[in-house]
């Protein structure tokens, strides 16, 4: 049996309108997506792209996410490993990292994020 394989998409960048200010649903704001989705490959060597997680196919789910407006990061977060496991189903565990870039903080210096674990 193999052992566990982790894929990996980091520092996805996105402009996007999630927030619950109005300023956020007007001018959006940038966003920066990190995951990490882990399963265990049916054989000792994956040789073909149908023994692995297609990254291709999971930047599109992050992607068509990332475009539907949403108050919360966190909403986002657990929606996005949900529709992960649905389209792979020997997914084992997913983490993700959403991070908004500009906060409307007033005097605040630096980002915010959520980072969501979810284990199947």
């Amino acid at each position: 049996m193999a052992g566990l394989m982790t894929i990996e998409l980091t520092g996805l960048r996105f402009h996007a309108f999630h927030g619950l200010y109005e300023e956020e649903k007007i001018g959006g704001n940038e966003f920066e997506v990190s995951l990490y989705v882990n399963y265990c490959p049916q054989t000792e060597i994956i040789n073909e792209l149908s023994g692995t997680i297609n990254y291709a196919v999971i930047y599109d789910l992050v992607k068509t996410r990332m475009l539907q407006r949403t108050d919360l990061l966190e909403t986002i977060a657990m929606s996005l490993a949900e529709d992960i496991h649905r389209q792979f189903p020997n997914v084992q565990k997913v983490v993700i990292s959403i991070a908004k870039l500009h906060p409307p903080i007033a005097g605040f210096n630096g980002n915010v994020a959520v980072r969501y674990q979810k284990e199947f």
